[in-house]
Protein backbone atom coordinates (compact mmCIF):
# COMPACT_ATOMS: atom_id res chain seq x y z
CA UNK A 1 0.00 0.00 0.00
CA UNK A 2 2.93 2.23 0.64
CA UNK A 3 4.90 1.67 -2.59
CA UNK A 4 1.32 2.32 -3.99
CA UNK A 5 0.20 5.85 -2.51
CA UNK A 6 4.03 6.98 -3.16
CA UNK A 7 3.46 5.82 -6.86
CA UNK A 8 0.52 7.72 -6.91
CA UNK A 9 1.81 10.81 -5.40
CA UNK A 10 4.11 11.46 -8.20
CA UNK A 11 1.85 10.46 -10.80
CA UNK A 12 -0.01 13.21 -9.57
CA UNK A 13 3.32 15.20 -8.95
CA UNK A 14 4.38 15.26 -12.78
CA UNK A 15 0.90 16.55 -13.70
CA UNK A 16 0.63 19.05 -11.74
CA UNK A 17 4.39 20.26 -11.52
CA UNK A 18 3.96 23.90 -11.41
CA UNK A 19 1.53 23.48 -8.65
CA UNK A 20 3.15 21.24 -6.29
CA UNK A 21 5.61 22.02 -4.00
CA UNK A 22 8.49 19.79 -3.37
CA UNK A 23 7.82 17.00 -0.84
CA UNK A 24 10.38 15.16 0.83
CA UNK A 25 9.71 10.95 -0.41
CA UNK A 26 13.23 9.75 1.06
CA UNK A 27 15.23 10.66 3.95
CA UNK A 28 19.11 8.24 3.96
CA UNK A 29 21.62 9.51 6.68
CA UNK A 30 20.00 13.21 6.91
CA UNK A 31 19.96 13.26 2.46
CA UNK A 32 16.60 14.14 1.40
CA UNK A 33 14.95 12.68 -2.15
CA UNK A 34 12.02 15.03 -3.05
CA UNK A 35 9.32 14.32 -5.40
CA UNK A 36 10.87 17.07 -7.30
CA UNK A 37 14.40 15.07 -7.71
CA UNK A 38 12.29 11.68 -8.40
CA UNK A 39 10.56 14.10 -11.56
CA UNK A 40 13.97 14.84 -12.82
CA UNK A 41 15.27 11.49 -12.82
CA UNK A 42 12.42 10.42 -14.50
CA UNK A 43 13.45 12.92 -17.80
CA UNK A 44 16.96 11.63 -17.18
CA UNK A 45 16.24 7.98 -18.04
CA UNK A 46 13.75 8.85 -20.70
CA UNK A 47 16.13 11.17 -22.18
CA UNK A 48 19.18 8.36 -21.71
CA UNK A 49 16.35 5.73 -22.91
CA UNK A 50 13.73 7.45 -25.49
CA UNK A 51 12.20 3.32 -25.48
CA UNK A 52 10.99 4.24 -21.55
CA UNK A 53 8.87 6.33 -23.40
CA UNK A 54 6.32 3.39 -24.28
CA UNK A 55 5.89 2.79 -20.65
CA UNK A 56 3.22 4.25 -18.43
CA UNK A 57 4.08 6.68 -16.05
CA UNK A 58 3.26 4.94 -13.35
CA UNK A 59 6.68 2.36 -13.98
CA UNK A 60 8.62 4.95 -15.34
CA UNK A 61 8.65 6.77 -11.82
CA UNK A 62 8.76 3.15 -10.31
CA UNK A 63 12.13 2.70 -12.02
CA UNK A 64 13.20 6.48 -11.40
CA UNK A 65 12.57 6.32 -7.93
CA UNK A 66 14.97 3.08 -7.44
CA UNK A 67 17.03 4.89 -9.59
CA UNK A 68 17.58 8.22 -7.90
CA UNK A 69 17.85 6.40 -4.03
CA UNK A 70 20.89 4.60 -6.06
CA UNK A 71 22.16 7.76 -7.46
CA UNK A 72 21.62 9.46 -3.57
CA UNK A 73 23.41 6.16 -2.02
CA UNK A 74 26.80 6.19 -4.17
CA UNK A 75 26.94 10.11 -3.78
CA UNK A 76 26.71 10.21 0.21
CA UNK A 77 29.10 6.93 -0.26
CA UNK A 78 31.63 9.10 -2.57
CA UNK A 79 31.13 12.01 -0.33
CA UNK A 80 33.26 10.52 2.40
CA UNK A 81 35.72 8.98 -0.23
CA UNK A 82 36.47 12.36 -2.07
CA UNK A 83 37.48 15.44 -1.26
CA UNK A 84 35.20 16.75 -4.28
CA UNK A 85 32.86 15.70 -6.09
CA UNK A 86 34.43 16.66 -9.32
CA UNK A 87 35.83 15.64 -12.49
CA UNK A 88 38.36 16.72 -14.79
CA UNK A 89 36.34 18.59 -17.66
CA UNK A 90 38.26 16.75 -20.23
CA UNK A 91 36.96 13.49 -19.06
CA UNK A 92 33.63 14.99 -18.87
CA UNK A 93 33.77 16.18 -22.60
CA UNK A 94 34.67 12.24 -23.57
CA UNK A 95 31.61 11.03 -21.70
CA UNK A 96 29.12 13.82 -22.50
CA UNK A 97 30.20 12.62 -26.17
CA UNK A 98 29.32 8.91 -25.48
CA UNK A 99 25.84 10.17 -24.55
CA UNK A 100 24.79 12.02 -27.24
CA UNK A 101 26.74 9.86 -30.37
CA UNK A 102 24.57 6.99 -28.54
CA UNK A 103 21.82 9.24 -29.23
CA UNK A 104 22.81 9.77 -32.63
CA UNK A 105 23.71 13.54 -32.50
CA UNK A 106 26.33 15.14 -33.85
CA UNK A 107 27.48 17.70 -30.91
CA UNK A 108 27.20 19.03 -27.53
CA UNK A 109 25.15 21.67 -29.66
CA UNK A 110 22.57 19.54 -30.97
CA UNK A 111 23.06 17.66 -27.42
CA UNK A 112 21.77 20.50 -25.70
CA UNK A 113 18.76 21.58 -28.00
CA UNK A 114 18.28 17.74 -27.19
CA UNK A 115 17.97 18.22 -23.73
CA UNK A 116 15.59 21.28 -23.77
CA UNK A 117 12.69 18.77 -24.82
CA UNK A 118 13.23 17.28 -21.49
CA UNK A 119 13.99 20.46 -19.46
CA UNK A 120 16.98 19.22 -18.65
CA UNK A 121 20.63 21.39 -18.98
CA UNK A 122 24.07 20.13 -20.14
CA UNK A 123 24.75 21.05 -16.09
CA UNK A 124 22.73 18.36 -14.73
CA UNK A 125 23.96 15.67 -17.07
CA UNK A 126 27.61 16.69 -16.08
CA UNK A 127 26.37 16.09 -12.46
CA UNK A 128 24.68 12.70 -12.91
CA UNK A 129 27.86 11.38 -15.09
CA UNK A 130 29.99 12.28 -12.62
CA UNK A 131 28.70 10.66 -9.65
CA UNK A 132 28.66 7.44 -12.10
CA UNK A 133 32.56 8.35 -12.73
CA UNK A 134 33.55 8.89 -9.31
CA UNK A 135 31.54 5.53 -8.30
CA UNK A 136 33.61 3.48 -10.79
CA UNK A 137 36.71 5.10 -9.82
CA UNK A 138 36.06 4.56 -5.42
CA UNK A 139 35.11 0.17 -6.71
CA UNK A 140 38.48 0.25 -8.80
CA UNK A 141 40.40 1.94 -5.77
CA UNK A 142 38.77 -0.65 -3.05
CA UNK A 143 38.83 -3.52 -5.28
CA UNK A 144 40.96 -3.06 -8.28
CA UNK A 145 43.81 -5.28 -6.99
CA UNK A 146 41.28 -8.52 -6.66
CA UNK A 147 40.76 -8.35 -10.07
CA UNK A 148 42.03 -11.22 -11.83
CA UNK A 149 42.46 -12.01 -15.52
CA UNK A 150 44.24 -14.51 -17.22
CA UNK A 151 46.18 -12.78 -19.99
CA UNK A 152 47.86 -15.83 -21.28
CA UNK A 153 44.08 -17.74 -21.72
CA UNK A 154 42.20 -14.59 -23.45
CA UNK A 155 45.61 -14.24 -25.80
CA UNK A 156 45.90 -17.68 -26.63
CA UNK A 157 42.13 -17.68 -27.68
CA UNK A 158 42.61 -14.92 -29.79
CA UNK A 159 45.55 -16.25 -31.46
CA UNK A 160 43.67 -19.33 -32.57
CA UNK A 161 41.63 -17.44 -34.85
CA UNK A 162 43.71 -14.43 -35.79
CA UNK A 163 43.11 -15.26 -39.57
CA UNK A 164 39.36 -16.27 -39.84
CA UNK A 165 35.37 -15.09 -40.71
CA UNK A 166 35.50 -12.80 -37.59
CA UNK A 167 32.35 -12.63 -36.24
CA UNK A 168 30.77 -10.12 -33.93
CA UNK A 169 27.99 -9.60 -31.90
CA UNK A 170 25.55 -6.56 -31.13
CA UNK A 171 24.22 -7.39 -27.66
CA UNK A 172 21.42 -6.10 -24.79
CA UNK A 173 21.79 -7.19 -21.18
CA UNK A 174 19.79 -7.70 -18.13
CA UNK A 175 21.52 -9.00 -14.77
CA UNK A 176 19.52 -10.09 -12.56
CA UNK A 177 19.58 -11.20 -8.89
CA UNK A 178 17.88 -13.95 -6.83
CA UNK A 179 17.95 -14.98 -3.42
CA UNK A 180 18.81 -18.62 -3.90
CA UNK A 181 18.88 -21.32 -7.42
CA UNK A 182 15.30 -22.36 -7.35
CA UNK A 183 14.31 -18.35 -7.72
CA UNK A 184 16.00 -18.75 -11.37
CA UNK A 185 13.99 -19.62 -13.43
CA UNK A 186 10.70 -17.96 -11.66
CA UNK A 187 12.72 -14.47 -12.11
CA UNK A 188 13.54 -15.25 -15.63
CA UNK A 189 10.30 -16.32 -16.67
CA UNK A 190 8.88 -12.79 -15.30
CA UNK A 191 11.44 -11.24 -17.21
CA UNK A 192 11.06 -12.86 -20.38
CA UNK A 193 7.28 -12.20 -19.46
CA UNK A 194 7.77 -8.61 -19.30
CA UNK A 195 10.15 -8.30 -22.77
CA UNK A 196 7.24 -10.26 -24.46
CA UNK A 197 4.93 -6.86 -23.11
CA UNK A 198 7.53 -3.56 -23.20
CA UNK A 199 10.46 -5.09 -24.39
CA UNK A 200 13.60 -6.02 -23.75
CA UNK A 201 14.90 -2.55 -22.94
CA UNK A 202 12.68 -1.62 -20.78
CA UNK A 203 12.46 -4.63 -19.09
CA UNK A 204 16.27 -4.22 -18.84
CA UNK A 205 15.30 -0.91 -16.95
CA UNK A 206 13.06 -2.09 -14.90
CA UNK A 207 14.76 -5.80 -13.71
CA UNK A 208 18.55 -5.16 -14.42
CA UNK A 209 21.03 -3.54 -12.35
CA UNK A 210 24.03 -3.45 -14.40
CA UNK A 211 24.94 0.46 -15.74
CA UNK A 212 23.45 -0.47 -18.87
CA UNK A 213 20.38 -0.59 -17.91
CA UNK A 214 19.75 2.96 -17.79
CA UNK A 215 20.36 2.34 -21.68
CA UNK A 216 18.12 -0.53 -21.78
CA UNK A 217 20.61 -2.90 -21.88
CA UNK A 218 22.39 -1.52 -24.86
CA UNK A 219 26.40 -3.08 -24.68
CA UNK A 220 27.11 -2.37 -28.45
CA UNK A 221 29.20 -4.77 -30.75
CA UNK A 222 31.80 -7.25 -28.71
CA UNK A 223 33.78 -9.51 -30.76
CA UNK A 224 33.45 -13.00 -29.69
CA UNK A 225 37.06 -12.71 -29.10
CA UNK A 226 36.03 -11.15 -26.28
CA UNK A 227 33.32 -13.31 -24.61
CA UNK A 228 33.91 -16.45 -22.20
CA UNK A 229 33.06 -19.68 -23.26
CA UNK A 230 29.93 -19.45 -21.79
CA UNK A 231 28.66 -16.34 -22.40
CA UNK A 232 29.72 -17.59 -26.85
CA UNK A 233 28.48 -20.83 -26.21
CA UNK A 234 24.75 -18.92 -25.26
CA UNK A 235 24.87 -16.83 -27.93
CA UNK A 236 25.97 -18.94 -30.56
CA UNK A 237 22.62 -20.79 -31.57
CA UNK A 238 20.71 -17.43 -31.41
CA UNK A 239 18.93 -15.91 -34.10
CA UNK A 240 18.47 -12.26 -34.41
CA UNK A 241 16.08 -10.83 -32.00
CA UNK A 242 16.20 -13.96 -29.78
CA UNK A 243 17.40 -13.68 -25.77
CA UNK A 244 19.66 -16.69 -24.48
CA UNK A 245 18.92 -18.70 -21.40
CA UNK A 246 19.38 -17.73 -17.80
CA UNK A 247 23.64 -17.83 -17.76
CA UNK A 248 24.72 -18.13 -13.87
CA UNK A 249 27.85 -15.59 -13.52
CA UNK A 250 29.63 -14.60 -10.25
CA UNK A 251 27.94 -11.47 -10.41
CA UNK A 252 24.63 -12.30 -10.62
CA UNK A 253 22.41 -13.82 -13.45
CA UNK A 254 22.70 -12.39 -17.08
CA UNK A 255 20.15 -12.79 -20.12
CA UNK A 256 21.60 -11.25 -23.49
CA UNK A 257 19.56 -10.53 -26.59
CA UNK A 258 20.97 -10.33 -30.03
CA UNK A 259 20.30 -7.86 -31.51
CA UNK A 260 22.30 -8.28 -34.82
CA UNK A 261 25.81 -9.49 -36.21
CA UNK A 262 28.65 -9.24 -39.16
CA UNK A 263 31.34 -10.78 -40.00
CA UNK A 264 34.48 -10.01 -42.10
CA UNK A 265 37.29 -12.05 -43.55
CA UNK A 266 40.39 -9.97 -41.43
CA UNK A 267 43.67 -10.37 -40.30
CA UNK A 268 43.16 -9.77 -36.19
CA UNK A 269 45.15 -6.79 -34.58
CA UNK A 270 46.29 -9.62 -31.42
CA UNK A 271 47.23 -6.94 -29.24
CA UNK A 272 44.14 -4.94 -30.15
CA UNK A 273 42.03 -7.49 -29.25
CA UNK A 274 43.20 -8.64 -26.32
CA UNK A 275 42.92 -4.99 -24.91
CA UNK A 276 38.92 -5.32 -25.82
CA UNK A 277 38.91 -8.71 -23.86
CA UNK A 278 41.00 -7.69 -20.68
CA UNK A 279 38.24 -4.82 -20.75
CA UNK A 280 35.11 -6.70 -20.98
CA UNK A 281 36.13 -9.08 -18.32
CA UNK A 282 37.90 -6.13 -15.94
CA UNK A 283 34.19 -4.48 -15.92
CA UNK A 284 32.54 -7.50 -15.62
CA UNK A 285 34.40 -8.32 -12.59
CA UNK A 286 34.07 -4.63 -11.48
CA UNK A 287 30.14 -4.69 -11.65
CA UNK A 288 30.20 -7.84 -9.40
CA UNK A 289 32.06 -5.53 -6.68
CA UNK A 290 30.59 -2.38 -7.45
CA UNK A 291 26.88 -4.77 -6.55
CA UNK A 292 28.45 -5.83 -3.43
CA UNK A 293 29.87 -2.78 -2.57
CA UNK A 294 26.65 -1.21 -3.10
CA UNK A 295 24.95 -3.55 -1.12
CA UNK A 296 26.99 -3.16 1.91
CA UNK A 297 26.85 0.62 2.44
CA UNK A 298 22.90 0.51 2.25
CA UNK A 299 22.37 -1.79 4.80
CA UNK A 300 25.07 0.56 7.11
CA UNK A 301 22.89 3.47 6.04
CA UNK A 302 19.72 4.92 7.72
CA UNK A 303 16.66 4.91 5.71
CA UNK A 304 13.38 6.38 5.88
CA UNK A 305 10.69 6.25 3.41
Amino acid sequence: MKNYLLIFFLCFALNNAKSIESKIIHNIDNEVITNIDIKNQFKYLVALNNSLKELNKEKILSISNESIIREKIKKIEISKNFKEVKLNEDYIDILLKNIYSRLNLNSINEFELYLKDYDLTISKIKSKITIDALWNELIIKKYGTKININEDKLKNEILKNSKIQLKEYQLSEIIFEVANKQEINKKYNEIIKSVSEIGFGNSAATYSFSESSKIGGDIGWINENSLNDEIRKNINTLKIGEITKPIILSNGILILKLIDTKNSETTINVENELKKAITYERNRQLNQYSKIYYNKIKKNLEFNG
